[in-house]
């Protein structure tokens, strides 16, 4: 299976258990890689045989953005299903940091990493 990888997707959300979070967000950080075949679309030299990695951007900063949760394992989640809504992409494994997480020592991120296929 081939890789098609983002990183860095930058959102604001108001994601976390505490009112601070939900009330006045923080940034999101998100890594996708995308596990799909793309020879077809390196044969073709055809676009529409692979996935458009900027509308995928999209719809994840869009999924951060949107209706806040409790969990970043609820959210990795949620932009796991969007990414395989996209009828080529086989598998998806997305890394989600939360750098600004609201913990008490020094720290330099948070990240929860989850693997969904279609399998």
């Amino acid at each position: 299976m081939d890789r098609v990888a983002l990183r860095g997707l930058k959102a604001r959300g108001h994601h976390g258990v505490f009112p601070k979070e939900r009330e006045e967000g923080q940034t999101f950080i998100v890594d996708l890689t995308l596990g799909l075949d793309t020879r077809p679309a390196a044969a073709d030299d055809d676009l529409a045989k692979t996935v458009h990695y900027g509308i995928v951007a999209e719809e994840v900063v869009a999924v951060v953005e949107g209706d806040p949760v409790d969990l970043i394992e609820t959210l990795a989640e949620r932009i796991a299903r969007t990414c395989l809504k996209h009828e080529g992409v086989q598998e998806v494994e997305v890394c989600l940091h939360k750098p600004d997480a609201p913990i008490t020592v020094p720290f330099d991120d948070v990240t929860v990493t989850i693997t969904r296929s279609r399998v």
